[in-house]
């Protein structure tokens, strides 16, 4: 099983995206978008970026737990990740946006 985006709406009423690995799990979320063309636009978006690491950015918090971020070439964040306990635990992550990204189907559950 390949990779997927799932379009959703929130209960704010906004569009939103999430990447799915192969194995169900999160890997990448979106933020709000009021237009759902935004949102698939979105999508388009992490497929391109996703296959440059310097759009990659790591995060480690007070508390020592790491996550990351996904930005177009613009500097604008287009998704966040989960948050990992360690720093290869987010490296990991990151590969599995790149290799998952491309290829991923979209299920629109709007």
């Amino acid at each position: 099983m390949a990779g997927k985006f799932e379009i959703y709406k929130d209960k704010k009423g906004e569009f939103r995206f999430r990447l799915k690995a192969s194995n169900g799990q999160n890997i990448l979320a979106s933020e709000g978008y009021a237009k759902k063309p935004s949102c698939t636009n979105g999508i388009e978006s992490v497929r391109k970026n996703s296959q440059v690491e310097e759009r990659f950015e790591t995060k480690q918090s007070s508390s020592g737990k790491w996550s990351f971020v996904l930005k177009a070439s613009n500097g604008q964040v287009i998704g966040t990740s989960q948050t990992y306990d360690s720093d290869s635990g987010c490296r990991n992550g990151i590969k599995s946006v790149a290799k998952n990204a491309p290829d991923a189907t979209v299920d629109d559950q709007t």
